[in-house]
């Protein structure tokens, strides 16, 4: 069974690897231009991870032991609507949270 310190070793463990895998990509190039193709790639990043930190909280919600939730599958779809609608990150993020609650309030 692992105590406190083997819990807290492991943790900066981990901090200390995700970030030289950060640093070795972005810190390494300072002062470097990146091919205009990665630009492009790059600007995709956030609708690329967005949907795969928000995908299984929708679909599988541990709130509900993985039952069907439509307050959830109504804020993913006002979230859906307003980003694609305004392109706007922040405005679909904050459209999804107020119904989020709102649905839960009324559910």
């Amino acid at each position: 069974m692992m105590d406190m310190r083997d819990i807290w070793i492991v943790i900066i463990a981990l901090g200390i690897g995700t970030f030289a895998i950060r640093f070795s990509f972005l810190g390494l190039m300072t002062g470097r231009r990146f091919p205009d193709w990665t630009m492009r790639l790059l600007r995709y990043v956030p609708v690329a991870v967005m949907p795969g930190l928000v995908a299984p909280l929708v679909v599988w919600p541990a709130a509900t032991d993985g039952d069907f939730d439509p307050a959830r599958i109504g804020a993913a779809l006002v979230a859906l609507l307003i980003g694609a609608g305004t392109r706007n990150t922040l405005g679909a993020i904050f459209g999804g949270l107020a119904t989020l609650y709102l649905l839960l309030w009324l559910l």
